[in-house]
């Protein structure tokens, strides 16, 4: 029987003997629509939703359907399963999800054809039934917002959320975020927590749920696995590793950046290795580095973040009238470089960092290469920025290093601790060696 269909559309699949999981054609007017039907969890009751032979999910309204019949049964476990009732029986959580945008844990509205968050736990298991499998999860939706309106603030409350989280008894926390500025947010969120009692997982979604390539379930599954088996108390980035559905990757959430706008293996380790591989489909994870950071005993939160901060991307031609406004006319307290190669601007700037770090504005110099460290002691340019006060920030990408900065300066007013925090390895912000495989190569062979 029907468990997800209500009313009049209810009576329609109940009289023809159709249910979920079956293959049905429906003639509407002129319009013969083929394909199989799924549950349906729209407020209105009149929609048939059903997934076309494309991979494409329709909603379809029971007004003026001439025809409607069964072409084959399909009685799967697989269709069963995805069909019956959540039954959580006041268990306690393992697992918390936290929801803050993206389209992760999205659903269609079939009678509108947006896209929802899913905003109850019951529905996060009716879409991916699997995660049963693995843990006990509860939900909450934190925010509903794209990733771009991301702010600090919402940081502060995303890290008050993991602590309560932990505190409440679950063993890991997944964090459902758009993925434009998902590594802004790892970042805030790991030098936010220490201690952690086990790890926080941020996960998205590069292709909305209602697409045939969506990413969203099998990230979401490998989400919950690793916030379930993994053996580290750290914030990470989950996402798929290959252009097929094959494996995720764990990447430490201060050594991983966005490097495609649209693929779905978008997310890659910079500087350093992934921290492991998660088999979606076994329900396992696989750790490819040692060096990770322990589980510990209780979590400790400290989420505060001055934005009194600017990352400058340098580029030939760079007005020096408007460097100077920055750095002189607003309430500007720390500057973050991406310079060009081992870490250099046009010497033209020289004078006026060494104005600004003498008035206690910190300057940081990470490079825009990505991959690589800064070295500003090989050139004169360097030497001479050096002498300004520039402070070389090792191997840290530039927006770690914005972010890193905006918690520096919330916890600390003297320059020379400033630049002591930023150049002092946190959470594994910087890696002191790198090998030759931690640089990705493209062959055309």
């Amino acid at each position: 029987m029907q468990e997800n269909y209500k009313a009049k559309a209810y009576d329609i699949l109940k009289n023809l003997n159709i249910e979920e999981g079956d293959l049905i054609e429906i003639k509407k007017g002129d319009l013969r629509i083929r394909g199989i039907l799924l549950p349906s969890y729209s407020k209105d009751e009149r929609i048939f939703v059903i997934k076309l032979d494309n991979g494409y999910n329709i909603g379809i309204s029971i007004d003026n359907i001439s025809e409607i019949k069964l072409i084959t049964k399909n009685s799967s476990k697989a269709q069963e399963s995805e069909r019956k009732k959540v039954s959580r029986n006041g268990a306690k959580s393992e697992i918390k999800i936290i929801s803050t945008g993206g389209t992760i844990v999205s659903k269609v509205e079939y009678e509108t054809g947006a896209v929802r968050p899913a905003l109850t736990t019951e529905e996060i298991v009716q879409f991916l039934p699997e995660i049963n499998e693995i843990a006990k999860v509860d939900a909450e939706v934190l925010f509903s917002i794209l990733s771009e309106n991301m702010k600090p603030e919402y940081w502060v409350k995303i890290a008050e959320s993991v602590k309560k989280a932990f505190d409440e008894g679950n063993t890991g926390v997944v964090i459902a975020h758009g993925t434009d500025t998902m590594a802004y947010t790892a970042s805030a969120l790991a030098f936010s927590l220490r201690s952690l009692q086990g790890p926080v997982v941020l996960v998205g979604s590069q292709r909305s749920s209602d697409r045939p390539s969506s990413d969203s379930a099998i990230n979401l599954l490998s989400a919950v696995t690793t916030a379930k088996y993994a053996p580290f108390g750290e914030v990470v980035v989950n996402m798929h590793a290959d252009s097929s559905d094959t494996y995720a990757l764990v990447h430490r959430g201060v050594k991983v950046r966005k490097m495609h706008s649209s693929r779905r293996d978008a997310f890659q380790s910079v500087n350093d290795k992934p921290l492991a591989k998660v088999l979606w489909k076994e329900r396992k994870l696989v750790m490819l580095d040692k060096s990770y950071m322990s589980k510990k005993g209780e979590t400790t939160l400290d989420a505060k973040f001055d934005n009194r901060a600017f990352l400058l991307y340098y580029y030939p031609g760079l007005d020096r009238d408007f460097l100077e406004h920055i750095l002189t006319n607003t309430k500007i307290r720390g500057l973050i470089i991406a310079g060009t190669g081992l870490g250099h601007t046009s010497s033209d700037y020289v004078e006026l960092f060494r104005k600004a770090t003498k008035d206690g504005i910190f300057i940081g110099m990470t490079t825009q290469c990505l991959f690589g460290r800064v070295n500003m002691n090989v050139y004169t340019t360097g030497r001479q920025l050096l002498d300004a006060g520039v402070t070389p920030l090792e191997d840290m990408l530039p927006e770690v290093a914005l972010v890193k900065l905006m918690w520096v300066l919330a916890h600390e007013q003297d320059l020379e601790k400033i630049r002591s925090l930023m150049i002092s390895n946190l959470v594994g912000e910087i890696n002191p060696r790198h090998t030759l495989d931690l640089f990705p190569r493209w062959s055309y062979e």
